[in-house]
């Protein structure tokens, strides 16, 4: 198993709605607010998302389809994608659906954009280094949606694609709380 790391993280909800008015605030690039947008909707890793290519989505399911080799654990992810995340993903198909990534690099479409687009844009916004970073809006979500008390704490683990530590708990709880991940999503 992989060692746990604590990133930096907003897990204060008044200040996550601050960062939420912020980030729709952002005067950069367009791609950038995008996957500021969907990092703090989606809480998937920043790696998944800036590599998300739009082969990779089901539309009409809503969902994205993360294949094994993509996920730090190995294994296949499903995303629910909620109407707000979906209409985000719309528009940005505008912007970068004729090439492989949905997030390219602002050099080449060859390559996604850099692992320091989105924690840059966040210190450009005002969050420091030790206040937040791409990797923590998966920790402001977790914590969030735990103590709102409203979501099985194993579905929110689920949607952040973690794998149960436990291996008996682990052989006997084998659900994907899929029905439950759509509603938290949305």
């Amino acid at each position: 198993m992989p060692k746990a790391k604590h990133h930096a993280a907003i897990t204060n909800p008044k200040r996550a709605g601050e960062l939420m008015r912020a980030i729709e605030g952002y005067s950069g690039q367009a791609i950038t607010l995008y996957g500021l947008r969907l990092s703090a909707h989606m809480f998937v890793r920043p790696g998944e998302l800036r590599q998300a290519e739009w082969a990779e989505f089901d539309f009409d399911q809503s969902v994205w389809n993360l294949p094994p080799e993509k996920m730090k654990m190995r294994g296949a992810h499903r995303v629910p994608l909620s109407t707000q995340v979906r209409a985000l993903f719309e528009e940005l198909w505008e912007l970068t659906g004729s090439g492989r990534y949905c997030f390219p690099s602002f050099r080449t479409g060859r390559r996604p954009m850099s692992e320091n687009t989105v924690n840059a844009a966040l210190r450009v916004l005002g969050f420091a280094q030790e206040e937040m970073c791409a990797h923590g809006f998966r920790a402001m979500g977790a914590t969030i949606l735990n103590e709102s008390g409203r979501f099985h704490p194993d579905a929110i683990e689920r949607q952040l694609a973690h794998v149960e530590r436990d291996g008996v708990r682990r052989a006997y709880t084998r659900g994907a709380y899929r029905k439950e991940r759509v509603t938290m999503m949305q």
